[in-house]
């Protein structure tokens, strides 16, 4: 380690977030940490087996049923506030919760702020290519209703994303529609494909469809938080029917010594879909670094979506993500 620069300071993860918490959150947290990453973990006084991990004291949670806003205001002591609070008060250097959704964002935008000129954040998830890098769609659901010239700051916003977390020079950004030409669409999709096809600075190639997702065509595709969380849930929905479906099927006994054999492939194959693998989404436009993991995340999920955090703290991306958005405006 070079000692002029500074050590990282840890990365706050909400204890208490998920199905799987605490157990899963806090063993994934103990891995991460033995792998050389700083962790706050925020959570209960009496939070067990987290060995000698430091604790930030929070006595309250939200839940993943309760409203997102009125939970955030009324549960100031909860771990989610506490979280995006550690960021805010350079106690941690970012925040990472597989809890409520909706109250992870409205925590940390109420605690953290957005960056100046970001009209709102956007969730930026990370979509399986086999073979190749994911590709980033956003908003995947932190805004149902946007206007036309928030689409350019998604594709900023992402773009810089892309170009962060998988090094790709020059993202392809796409417009999901309902068919490849520029009259296709709502008046949302028409007057942001007029909007993205004049910006500068954006490497815009047209109106992509669903069936573009998970292909080497678009590296960017944003579109409004509601039409993206229908998309992901629906390719969610989609790789877990084919992959059971795949399973059943080689399981069946006169298939048996074919299944063996090709197992290993299958089961790298099923590695690059698995949700686990990505870690978590990020929370793109404000002024730190917000990492927003499945609600089912696993201590494997956990340990990912904080490697992802701590790429994302070392790669100085909110700074990247505020230099872009400034010279879009």
């Amino acid at each position: 380690m070079n000692p002029n620069v500074p050590a990282m300071k840890p990365i706050a993860v909400d204890a208490m977030g998920g199905d799987k918490a605490p157990s899963e959150i806090v063993a994934g947290a103990r891995q991460a940490a033995a792998e050389g990453i700083p962790v706050l973990l925020v959570g209960p006084a009496d939070l067990a087996d987290r060995g000698d991990l430091e604790l930030l004291v929070a006595t309250e949670v939200i839940g993943m049923d309760e409203d997102p806003a009125g939970s955030v205001k009324k549960k100031k002591d909860s771990t989610l506030v506490r979280s995006a609070e550690a960021v805010r008060d350079g106690l941690a250097s970012a925040m990472i919760s597989a809890g409520n959704t909706g109250a992870t964002m409205a925590s940390a935008l109420l605690r953290m702020g957005r960056i100046d000129g970001v009209k709102r954040p956007a969730i930026a998830t990370p979509i399986p290519v086999p073979g190749s890098t994911p590709t980033i769609l956003l908003d995947a659901g932190a805004n149902a209703e946007v206007e036309a010239a928030w689409l350019t700051q998604f594709a900023t916003m992402g773009s810089v994303f892309s170009r962060e977390r998988y090094g790709i020079a020059s993202p392809k950004v796409g417009l999901l529609s309902i068919g490849e030409e520029p009259g296709k669409g709502d008046t949302l999709r028409k007057q942001g494909y007029e909007l993205l096809s004049s910006h500068q600075g954006i490497n815009f190639i047209g109106n992509v469809e669903g069936r573009d997702i998970m292909t080497t065509e678009v590296d960017v595709v944003v579109t409004d938080g509601f039409t993206g969380n229908v998309a992901l849930k629906s390719l969610e929905g989609a790789l877990k029917t084919v992959v059971k479906s795949l399973f059943t099927a080689i399981g069946q006994p006169q298939y048996k010594e074919h299944a063996d054999a090709l197992m290993p492939a299958f089961l790298e194959l099923y590695s690059q879909f698995d949700p686990d693998s990505t870690g978590g989404a990020m929370l793109l436009g404000l002024n730190g670094v917000c990492i927003i993991s499945h609600g089912s995340s696993s201590a494997r999920a956990m340990v990912n979506g904080i490697k992802v955090a701590r790429d994302m703290v070392q790669g100085d991306i909110v700074e990247k993500i505020r230099a872009a958005v400034a010279v879009s405006a």
